[in-house]
């Protein structure tokens, strides 16, 4: 049990902490006869009930004259000014970890000894401290005594409320010394300090990639594994992480509970928020140790990291296919499926990924936002101007490793090695037939539909192929070269 558990504002751990003490740690050995009766919490003594009564109320007493944080006893106080001093006065003698109250102290050597006496009468799950015991419970009865007085929303434990709080306050207690940024939680400073350090002591023993943090190292383990433990209960869908699940509930709400207070653009996580609020500011705090590329969200250098390693953890069950991003592979699954989830509303044509729509609508309104700044020319695509810029510099940074072949566009090198492997992973639905490339398939399929998109403004005439298009507009313009 880590201390952290400990470091919130002082509660029911605190109130109950003769009952945690050496001299009380069987089931039962004092009797709880002082019910509380809002959530129906039980205490040996009734000045610990009066106590616990006040985080049911909004009456708070005591005031941290260095941060003005509110606390509802004195007590509470007494230990919350120990996060600004940082002292921890009681020390463990078997491996020499401090910590900042007794109570925290006692739970920790349980971890020594092996001591569990707390044993759960529904599902028979053995913990170390009648908190835990209490908390557990919950787990198995759904209560939630805990609501927050600003938007209402119920909580288990005393200590995610006292967190959840922070939300709307934006209270941020915990400053770094290197770089003054201020945090929220203890454990979100922990964490940034090993930006600075550089520090990564878990590694993944299938990759060997390190992690800063264990429950890093857990996520990213599932990659490998596969394993989505957490399943949507209303459209059945799993995820691999809890995060990602709860964020999912929200599109079937439509709520978007988080707002940008400057451009007023709404989102569905404060994740997503905080990152949309470096768009104005310009900061850019994750950067890469390999190239010094800087990004605004610690994911964008997780993928980009992935340039450098050529690590492809996403593997497609169906054509073996690796990716760098989960987001590609859902993409590159559609392929197979034929699903189009996307759709334009102006002419309707569907697409597997929402950035393909996105760069569609540009066709329709003319946009074209990234411009060369050597020859003024102007592209719908960054990835178009990127391709572009190397004509002027002469770079071709893709090479073929079976031939030695250059390429200016990793997609040239893809469409390059088909030649090599004879690979032909697209095939017709209707006729069967192969192709190397998608853009190949979706040419032949005009036949069975006789689709013709591509239109002749000067004499009327359709096309089933940009080829044939391109030299019919030369017939008029007498241009046969």
């Amino acid at each position: 049990m880590e201390e952290n558990q400990f470091e919130d504002e002082v509660d029911d751990e605190t109130i109950e902490k003769v009952d945690d003490s050496p001299k009380e740690t069987k089931v039962g050995a004092a009797k709880k006869s002082h019910p509380c009766d809002v959530c129906g919490k039980s205490f040996t003594r009734n000045s610990y009930l009066t106590q616990h009564k006040l985080n049911h109320t909004t009456s708070k007493l005591f005031p941290c004259e260095i941060c003005g944080k509110k606390l509802s006893s004195s007590s509470s106080l007494h230990f919350h000014k120990r996060i600004h001093t940082g002292e921890k006065p009681y020390h463990c003698d078997i491996c020499g970890k401090f910590f900042s109250r007794i109570n925290s102290l006692t739970l920790h050597k349980r971890i020594h000894s092996g001591e569990t006496p707390y044993h759960c009468d529904i599902c028979g799950k053995i913990l170390s401290c009648s908190s835990q015991l209490v908390s557990h419970r919950r787990t198995h009865t759904g209560e939630q005594p805990y609501k927050c007085d600003i938007c209402d929303k119920n909580f288990s434990h005393f200590s995610y409320l006292s967190k959840h709080k922070l939300i709307h306050t934006r209270e941020k207690l915990f400053q770094c010394d290197i770089c003054g940024k201020g945090f929220t939680f203890k454990v979100q400073l922990s964490t940034h300090i090993w930006i600075h350090t550089g520090e990564k002591p878990y590694p993944c023993d299938i990759c060997g990639k390190t992690f800063s943090l264990k429950g890093e190292l857990s996520r990213h383990q599932r990659v490998h594994t596969g394993d989505k433990p957490f399943q949507c209960d209303i459209c059945g869908r799993t995820f691999a992480q809890k995060s990602h699940v709860i964020q999912h509930k929200l599109i079937h709400t439509g709520s978007k509970p988080f707002h940008c207070e400057i451009c007023g653009k709404k989102f569905t996580a404060n994740s997503s928020l905080s990152c949309h609020i470096r768009i104005h500011t310009g900061e850019k705090p994750y950067h890469c140790d390999i190239c010094d590329k800087t990004f605004t969200c610690k994911s964008q250098l997780s993928r980009h990291e992935r340039i450098h390693t050529g690590e492809k953890p996403y593997n497609c069950d169906i054509c073996s296919k690796t990716f760098a991003c989960r987001s590609q592979l859902s993409c590159h699954k559609r392929l197979h499926t034929g699903e189009k989830p996307y759709h334009c509303d102006i002419c309707g044509k569907t697409f597997t990924c929402m950035n393909q729509l996105s760069c569609h609508k540009r066709v329709h309104t003319g946009e074209k936002p990234y411009h060369c700044d050597i020859c003024d020319k102007s592209f719908s695509l960054s990835g178009n101007l990127a391709s572009h810029k190397r004509i002027h510099k002469g770079e071709c940074p893709y090479r073929c490793e079976t031939c030695g072949k250059t390429f200016s566009r990793s997609s040239h090198l893809s469409n390059h090695n088909i030649i090599h492997t004879g690979e032909k992973p697209y095939d017709c639905d209707i006729c069967g037939k192969k192709f190397p490339r998608v853009s190949s398939l979706t040419a032949h399929k005009r036949v069975h539909t006789g689709e013709k998109p591509y239109h002749c403004d000067v004499c009327g005439k359709d096309f089933t192929w940009k080829g044939q298009f391109s030299n019919h507009v030369q017939t008029h313009s007498g241009d046969k070269s």
